[in-house]
């Protein structure tokens, strides 16, 4: 009889696949917009992306040892951590603030609560609202591009909540090519979408769950902006949004297992993203709008479950 192996979560059920080649997947998808964001930005956002990266990975190599764990470097899930809060800052962050992110997210919010498949909330997404609520002035925002014809200038998203008479100022085009401020991985469009690709065809996320989530601010948006699809294009393109429907609403343990339950995760995700952007104080609510249904991951994930044969119903 084979040996059973009972472990927590992610539990991998393809053939051949590990949780380190799953988060192998996700960095290589995170590249294109990893580039992207240090040819838009310059190489100081190489630097806060390195600093992310190698604070996330020494941060847990140092936990394990002191605590005499097993070393779990290996899985790729500190360099997907690591590299993930990078994507969500600007580039023109304080280092030393990326090295307490990166430790905040690996040592408080996943080895505290025993490594991975335990944490109850997404470490990056966790990470970046405690830096923002921390070092406001230097997280929120974003930093401009380095091209000399573009002059310094708010947000897209500061634009866009002024309405859609001031949105006419923001051309689509410049939202897919990243020519605009904002954090490193979220300006450009088109990076993003490649990432999200190479994701859908190595299987490791499916193509509903981000779409369902940029699908509802569409439509939110689309309602709430007298019918303009323009102005409801802007405002998925515009922000964190595709970077955290793509990368931080398809993490396997913060999520809801079942394929419905993830598509109420995102529903969820995208309502409050809309709330927040159009009625709260702070132009962007994708971070605060995941790491709340991550909180509400046990309930949908209850409520969505399927009945056994025969059981109660």
């Amino acid at each position: 009889m084979a040996k059973l192996h009972i472990s927590s979560t992610p539990h991998i059920h393809q053939k051949g696949a590990s949780t380190s080649k799953v988060m192998l997947d996700v960095v290589i998808a995170m590249l294109p917009a990893a580039v992207a964001g240090i040819i838009i930005f310059g190489i100081q956002a190489l630097w806060v992306i390195l600093t992310c990266v190698a604070s996330a990975v020494l941060a847990e190599f140092l936990f394990n040892l002191c605590i005499h764990k097993k070393q779990t470097v290996g899985d790729f899930s500190a360099v997907v951590t690591g590299l993930l809060l990078a994507l969500n800052l600007r580039a023109d962050i304080p280092l030393w603030q990326c090295v307490i992110g990166s430790v905040f997210a690996i040592v408080v919010v996943k080895c505290f609560f025993g490594g991975i498949g335990k944490n109850i909330v997404n470490p990056a997404i966790a990470a970046r609202v405690f830096m923002l609520l921390t070092f406001a002035s230097t997280v929120a925002g974003g930093a401009n591009p380095i091209k000399p014809e573009i002059e310094a200038s708010a947000t897209p998203l500061v634009t866009l909540n002024q309405g859609a008479e001031a949105a006419a100022s923001i051309k689509v085009l410049d939202l897919f090519i990243g020519n605009h401020s904002g954090a490193i991985g979220e300006t450009c469009a088109i990076a993003l979408l490649i990432g999200f690709a190479y994701l859908v065809a190595r299987k490791v996320i499916k193509w509903y769950v981000p779409t369902s989530f940029a699908a509802t601010v569409f439509v939110c948006y689309f309602l709430f902006g007298g019918f303009n699809a323009t102005f409801a294009l802007q405002h998925v393109l515009a922000g964190g949004l595709l970077l955290g429907a793509i990368f931080m609403a398809t993490d396997y343990v913060t999520t809801p297992i079942t394929g419905k339950g993830r598509v109420v995760f995102c529903i969820g995700a995208g309502l409050l993203t809309f709330a927040i952007r159009q009625f709260g104080g702070y132009p962007e609510g994708v971070s605060i709008a995941i790491l709340t249904m991550n909180l509400l991951t046990p309930f949908i994930s209850d409520w969505t479950k399927k009945k056994t044969l025969g059981g109660v119903k």
